[in-house]
């Protein structure tokens, strides 16, 4: 049967790819990827040659629909991120729901699990995570703070990305709308710069500005 495989691929160590992972790339017809110059980058690591498609936040109905045609084909592929869990804040899942709508059951859907830097961050903040809100990226701008206005009603633990432009900002925000509450946030998880920094909006800048800003970032908000 035609596959559609979506494969995480690290979000810094190399090392967290699985052997499942492995295979499936080298395995495919061709793979789907965020930017093709990291994809052949970590492909070469473990010498994996295939051919690779660009898709993502930028690609249009019509490269949806030659993905679409290349699967209806008989061609099985494997999609991929840059880094973590394609689908999860990524453009992947409008490319998953085309080929479900277009193709239904003749095409088969299946997970190659692995990294995802929200549940890493969980993972390690210490917080309930029975129940969670993942709310992606902030707003850029418009928006922006109607984001962080919500989250003094939001009474469970919240995580969400933030980029290494914004996060002073990000900690500005929460200190005004939710000063009291604990964070967590976690810098360059996976790699050797990885910082997990713990206290409330204004205690977490002061860390941060003693250490480094640079890095992607997860913050988890602490439940009421």
């Amino acid at each position: 049967m035609t596959t559609l495989y979506i494969v995480a691929t690290p979000i810094g160590n190399l090392s967290d790819t699985t052997e499942r992972a492995k295979q499936t790339l080298a395995s495919v017809d061709a793979i789907l990827c965020e930017d093709t110059r990291v994809t052949s980058k970590l492909l070469s690591v473990f010498g994996i040659q295939r051919t690779l498609v660009a898709y993502h936040q930028h690609s249009d109905d019509h490269d949806v629909k030659k993905i679409v045609a290349m699967l209806a084909e008989g061609k099985s592929l494997a999609l991929v991120t840059d880094a973590g869990t394609p689908g999860i804040s990524d453009p992947g899942g409008r490319l998953v729901e085309a080929v479900v709508r277009e193709l239904g059951d003749s095409v088969a859907i299946v997970p190659i699990p692995g990294a995802c830097a929200a549940i890493a961050a969980l993972s390690v903040s210490g917080f309930p995570t029975d129940a969670f809100a993942f709310l992606g990226f902030p707003p850029h701008k418009k928006g922006r703070q109607t984001f962080f206005r919500n989250l003094v009603e939001m009474q469970g633990t919240v995580v969400f990305y933030e980029s290494t432009h914004r996060i002073e900002k990000c900690l500005d925000e929460l200190n005004a709308n939710v000063p009291a509450r604990r964070l967590v946030v976690c810098r360059e998880l996976t790699k050797m710069h990885e910082t997990v920094y713990r206290g409330t909006a204004a205690e977490v800048t002061e860390r941060l500005k003693s250490t480094s800003i640079r890095g992607e970032f997860v913050v988890v908000l602490a439940p009421l």
